[in-house]
């Protein structure tokens, strides 16, 4: 695949703080929705991921802020699956301002979580496989 899933979100002014920029938290539920939206594009959905028995986890989520972000602005979600071997994978994010000056950087380490067992299963990018309609965004 030769550009990363991305969604548009624009900043709306409740999720602001004093100062005027977008509140830290949020650029973590901007990151998680574009993980989401990229799921459903892919043909996952939460329901099928209980019906399979499994949940995604976060493990760890790194943030590097290099722009700020005001309300109104319109912002780009990247997101690219990163695979290596074992029961974790890493995502990829970038937030993206409309005329390309990058304002943050998301990396997360996920897992997906038997939910019978409440451990990782032994091989993520397998059911991923399984479950995906469109297998290209998720890097297969």
């Amino acid at each position: 695949m030769s550009e990363p899933y991305s969604v548009r979100v624009t900043v709306r002014g409740y999720e602001t703080d004093v100062q005027g920029h977008l509140n830290q938290a949020v650029y973590i539920n901007y990151a998680e929705h574009a993980r989401w939206s990229l799921l459903r594009s892919a043909g996952i959905s939460q329901t099928r991921l209980v019906g399979r028995g499994v949940g995604p986890v976060a493990l760890e989520t790194t943030i590097r802020y290099r722009r700020e972000l005001l309300a109104g602005d319109e912002v780009d979600v990247t997101c690219a699956f990163e695979w290596g071997g074992g029961r974790t994978f890493r995502m990829l994010q970038e937030i993206v301002k409309a005329d390309g000056t990058l304002a943050a950087e998301v990396e997360a380490v996920g897992g997906l979580l038997d939910l019978k067992a409440r451990k990782l299963v032994a091989d993520p990018r397998a059911i991923f496989k399984e479950l995906v309609t469109d297998p290209e965004l998720f890097g297969f």
